[in-house]
């Protein structure tokens, strides 16, 4: 028998997917749920009962010290799979240091992610914040002197092409931007980019860079990857579209670029304290858009995240490979 830990809405609302996913592969069952309250906890006899647990979106932020409290003290679970993408938080890399199989639901909000993505750089491209700040003003002022470039003569480099980066490709060719995208692995069927490039060529390419989207992971080598000479290197009016990992660039050397112009702009959902002080520069700085870590907000997430579940438990019953394994 294989007891499965999950939240209290998963198991009143999604009882029946697990029920047929298990009779089609065979698999003994049953569920343990989280306490509804989320002050309260799951006894050790209870936790000790987990093979298997599924840390859903519904249970970030509410139940999270719940459940990571009911997986400290399952000494017996086996699996554990995660709504997010990335697992660069320590309490997802315990998982693994405990012998733990960890599985994550990338690419469930590829679409989303990158769309909020093109939107940031749209409206830079379009000045939009322009328009907005006349707007507030009730001032009706259209923009004079150098109209905004074509985007259809612009190239973005894209840091990361994995299920984001590549759907964030995938749209801006389709608005006419040449794409090349840096990755360790080659290339393979089904990548947007017009090229690609391995990491330790980025120097040579930023160059040409009007648009720098960054979707990588937040790795030792990604930590700070974009910083002063990095920056220096991309030419002057660049633009950043940071939907990774703030850690992934060096903020001051960022903030200093945007002052002085050679960045400009940057739309960031993500940067390296969150929530964002309140006397941070980046709040005040023309052509910077920020959103709240919020980009991969969407109403089919649960459902996708959910199919990302099913689909590996039903490979789990039946012994195949599991789909996204994090492995390091």
């Amino acid at each position: 028998m294989t007891t499965i830990l999950v939240s209290h809405h998963f198991a009143q609302t999604h009882w029946e997917a697990i029920a047929r996913v298990a009779a089609e592969a065979g698999l003994g069952y049953d569920i343990l749920t989280l306490p509804a309250d989320p002050e309260a906890r799951l006894s050790p006899e209870e936790c000790a009962r987990a093979d298997i647990a599924f840390f859903s979106g519904d249970i970030f932020p509410r139940y999270s010290r719940g459940f990571f409290a009911a997986t400290a003290q399952a000494p017996n679970l086996k699996w554990v799979h995660v709504f997010n993408a990335g697992v660069d938080n320590p309490v997802f890399r315990a998982f693994l240091d405990r012998g733990i199989r960890l599985t994550t639901s990338s690419g469930s909000t590829a679409k989303p992610i990158a769309q909020t993505a093109i939107g940031g750089l749209l409206m830079l491209a379009r000045r939009f914040p322009t328009w907005g700040e006349s707007q507030r003003r009730h001032a009706w002022e259209p923009i004079r002197g150098d109209p905004p470039p074509d985007l259809d003569s612009q190239t973005m480099v894209v840091l990361g092409v994995g299920a984001i980066g590549n759907e964030i490709a995938r749209l801006a060719r389709a608005i006419g931007l040449r794409v090349v995208g840096v990755r360790r692995s080659q290339r393979r069927a089904g990548d947007n980019v017009d090229e690609l490039i391995a990491p330790p060529d980025l120097l040579n390419v930023l160059p040409r860079a009007d648009w720098l989207a960054l979707a990588c992971p937040l790795t030792p080598e990604t930590r700070g990857v974009i910083n002063a000479e990095t920056l220096a290197t991309l030419p002057r009016g660049a633009h950043i579209i940071n939907i990774a990992r703030g850690e992934v660039v060096d903020e001051p050397a960022m903030i200093a670029a945007l002052r002085s112009g050679h960045l400009g702009g940057a739309y960031l959902d993500v940067v390296s304290q969150e929530p964002l002080p309140a006397d941070s520069p980046l709040w005040d700085i023309p052509n910077v858009i920020i959103s709240p870590h919020n980009s991969a907000i969407a109403a089919g997430n649960e459902g996708r995240t959910i199919e990302y579940f099913l689909t590996n438990l039903r490979r789990w019953a039946k012994g195949e490979a599991l789909v996204n394994e994090v492995t390091a």
